[in-house]
């Protein structure tokens, strides 16, 4: 009675234990594919970025509008905050034939290109710093997983090591307890 009732304690320990190790890697399933698309859109943006930034640093006075691709692509991505899309049109919309009549509008456009080139870098340092918090997150979460699957697994393992050895204890019980019945029988006959 006792090793029946221990018994079915193990089942249901092992069932509830079964369940969580279940739920658990659902969870980290929809964690994982969260970051990686987020992880996806950080390194895409870091890459565009960089890409920009290495376009708008390198044209000269006579840009010409086919190199701003890069630049206009920043527009597109979907971490790009609303007020970097207004100075990214508001650069490209720039007269690029009058930036070069005379030395000081010259120079009126290095010092625009200089606050598109700063912006872009601040943009491209928060991302990469963003996108290196979410690394770090994505490291400490399925660490966590792998030490709560460790902890279940450990926990099943011993619940059912103790599980059998009370079925084979209470087999054992039963087979002496027939034994002992089957010999009274033949004694009493």
């Amino acid at each position: 009675e006792k090793l029946t009732k221990e018994i079915a304690e193990h089942d249901e320990d092992i069932s509830v234990w079964t369940g969580d190790e279940k739920a658990a890697t659902k969870v980290r399933e929809i964690e994982k594919a969260n970051y990686d698309a987020i992880h996806k859109d950080y390194s895409e943006s870091v890459d565009a970025l960089q890409r920009a930034i290495t376009v708008v640093k390198e044209q000269s006075h006579d840009r010409k509008q086919a190199s701003l691709v890069q630049v206009s692509a920043l527009k597109e991505l979907k971490l790009m905050p609303d007020e970097a899309r207004r100075t990214i049109d508001a650069f490209l919309q720039q007269d690029p034939e009058g930036l070069a009549v005379t030395a000081p509008e010259a120079a009126g456009y290095e010092f625009q290109s200089h606050g598109i080139v700063e912006m872009l870098e601040k943009l491209l340092d928060e991302f990469m710093q963003e996108r290196t918090t979410l690394e770090k997150e994505e490291m400490n979460g399925k660490h966590a997983y792998d030490m709560l699957m460790q902890d279940l697994n450990a926990q099943i393992k011993q619940a059912t090591a103790d599980r059998t050895e009370k079925s084979e204890a209470k087999a054992k019980n039963l087979q002496s307890k027939a034994d002992a019945e089957g010999d009274l029988k033949d004694t009493s006959d």
